[in-house]
């Protein structure tokens, strides 16, 4: 049993970490915000609303693919190579994206938006560094509250695009470029700040790091299947962030429709997805409170009951901005419900020492999950509609519904 000295000095460590993973969420948040908004309409400007899709898609798949390594490296070194690996190859991708736009290069406008999506793996890795060090009761609220620190930077990163791609622009600096240029400062700053002060690291101080150890992905895969639990948290996650993108990263296209000025269309996409962002962010220590209290799963379910809302309002929108924003608003606060219920269950169900396997598979699937619905989801817009593509994202919910009732 801890002495309440080792318990004292453990809050202490806690409270210190959670502020740092605050500030660095709050930069790497304007840095992915700010590339996000716009990464769509450059894609679709140089060749086409399907390229806009298939480069959502590749900044999700590299958030999965960059965790693999990164959570390796945490596995074996703690939290904080881990993150930092993460946050600078986010950064490359940044500026590969700028330079994929100079030389109108598609090709390697994708590897760019696939190394950028290693700064969404810093940023979605961080929440479970908040769980290392804390008590039982609190996991889903300190959790929480590094998901909520995004929402200063989330919601502030699109409507500084347009401010960035103006004043940049005046540099030579091409259109839609400006705002991965700022990214990669943001996520730069980032690494550094994880390098130079996450110390003591809080997965080494917890015991969660084995040095040496093989086949980590077996491992984490079979802990997920033995307990159902973990399995339930790892739908959870997956199936909320499958709606999230694949609605979310159509709305600008959307919207690109029916709003035919360049700098008007800057401006309205900004405010929509900052609204979106902030539905994601800004209530997920609420969120985390209602988790501790009432529990995971039922969170979870009042998180699908919002995705659908969501995409009904959305699907149903129409030219009417006011009810798009509100659907997108539900549909990041859809999100929050079943990223943080989903992450605290996960990370509770599973021991200490396969925690941050664990965690890292549950982040490849739902990236992987996620990607899919990215790529997919500019075939069905063109194909068939907005509407539809809201639709299909609706239904599916169900075997979630079903996987959290068990």
């Amino acid at each position: 049993m801890l002495t309440d000295p080792v318990v004292a000095d453990t809050a202490a460590l806690q409270r210190r970490t959670l502020g740092l993973l605050v500030n660095t969420q709050i930069v790497g948040g304007l840095g992915v915000a700010s590339g996000v908004s716009v990464g769509a309409l450059l894609a679709s400007s140089l060749a086409g609303p399907w390229a806009a899709g298939v480069a959502g898609s590749c900044a999700v798949v590299g958030a999965a693919v960059i965790a693999i390594p990164a959570t390796r490296l945490m596995r074996t070194g703690g939290r904080r190579p881990g993150l930092v690996l993460a946050y600078t190859l986010g950064a490359f991708g940044a500026l590969l994206v700028v330079l994929a736009v100079r030389i109108s290069s598609v090709p390697l406008l994708f590897l760019g938006m696939l190394l950028f999506g290693g700064a969404s793996a810093a940023n979605l890795q961080a929440r479970y560094s908040a769980v290392d060090l804390a008590a039982p009761d609190r996991r889903a609220r300190h959790l929480s509250i590094v998901v909520w620190a995004t929402t200063v930077g989330a919601v502030a990163g699109p409507n500084l695009a347009p401010v960035t791609d103006r004043l940049l622009g005046r540099w030579g600096v091409p259109e839609y470029a400006g705002p991965y240029l700022f990214s990669a400062a943001a996520f730069g700053l980032a690494a550094l700040v994880i390098f130079a002060l996450l110390r003591p690291d809080p997965l080494l101080t917890a015991g969660g790091a084995s040095p040496g150890e093989k086949a980590v992905w077996r491992q984490a895969a079979r802990t997920i299947r033995a307990d159902a639990g973990a399995r339930t948290g790892v739908a959870a996650v997956a199936v909320g962030h499958v709606v999230m993108v694949g609605v979310m990263s159509m709305t600008p296209v959307h919207l690109g429709e029916y709003v035919h000025d360049h700098g008007d269309l800057l401006r309205v996409v900004g405010l929509v997805i900052s609204i979106h962002i902030a539905g994601m962010y800004a209530l997920a220590p609420v969120v985390g409170w209602l988790a501790d209290r009432f529990g995971r799963r039922a969170v979870i379910l009042g998180g699908i009951a919002l995705l659908v809302l969501a995409c009904a309002l959305a699907g149903t929108a129409g030219e009417h901005t006011g009810r798009l924003s509100i659907g997108l608003a539900l549909l990041g606060l859809g999100w929050s419900a079943t990223m943080v219920a989903g992450s605290t269950l996960l990370s509770e169900s599973v021991p200490l020492e396969q925690r941050a396997g664990v965690q890292g598979l549950s982040d490849v699937i739902m990236g992987v999950a996620g990607a899919s619905a990215g790529a997919l989801s500019g075939v069905v817009v063109g194909l068939f509609g907005y509407a539809v593509l809201n639709l299909l994202a609706a239904v599916t919910v169900v075997p979630l519904i079903a996987r959290v009732l068990r």
